[in-house]
């Protein structure tokens, strides 16, 4: 793609989002979605404890597995260059070793998203992050929605055409599985005592 090309597409050429990005103070989190830039919320305590809560049932479950918490930075969708910063990567520990801020996502085995209560929410973590976390090939979406009070886990990417062919939508309190490569039974009743 010339960069011709890539700049009617997009605002700005990825070079240009990765310096800002890297300029950003701590207290804001960007991401290029789409060729957007994006302001990602900063995650409450109800937020962090269901990442801390998934972090011991991964360990629990795959302890060859690390979910890296939010700040791991991907590299997705291919067409447009994006990058995104995940609440929780699922990778093998050590993974990411030597990688600078932005990460391929190749041997990335689940991406976690919670949503925020903010009007972004819908559009980001419903409609975007899929289409872009799919079309980068990533096995396993696992989106814990506060707002509506389900889990939906999104499988089977289909990177031609940037969706999940497979969505599980499942009420907080009900067991889903994340389908392999994750191979994780999660009991969600616990996720009831973090909405509000």
């Amino acid at each position: 793609m010339t960069v011709m090309a890539e700049r009617t597409t997009s605002h700005m050429l990825v070079e240009e989002f990765e310096e800002i990005a890297s300029a950003a103070p701590e207290t804001v989190t960007l991401e290029f979605l789409d060729g957007r830039i994006e302001e990602k919320r900063v995650p409450d305590g109800d937020h962090d404890e269901i990442i801390r809560w998934l972090q011991e049932r991964c360990m629990q479950h795959r302890p060859d597995l690390w979910l890296y918490p939010a700040g791991r930075g991907l590299k997705v969708e291919t067409y447009r260059q994006g990058r995104a910063r995940p609440d929780g990567v699922l990778a093998s520990k050590g993974h990411f070793a030597g990688d600078g801020e932005w990460s391929d996502p190749d041997g990335v085995l689940m991406v976690v998203e919670v949503t925020s209560y903010d009007g972004d929410t819908d559009r980001r973590d419903r409609q975007d992050k899929p289409a872009a976390y799919a079309a980068a090939g990533i096995p396993v979406y696992l989106l814990v929605d506060r707002e509506a009070g389900v889990v939906a886990v999104h499988t089977t990417p289909d990177a031609a055409r940037g969706c999940y062919l497979d969505i599980h939508r499942a009420p907080f309190g009900e067991e889903v599985t994340l389908a392999d490569p994750v191979g994780i039974t999660l009991d969600t009743e616990t996720l009831k005592n973090y909405v509000g």
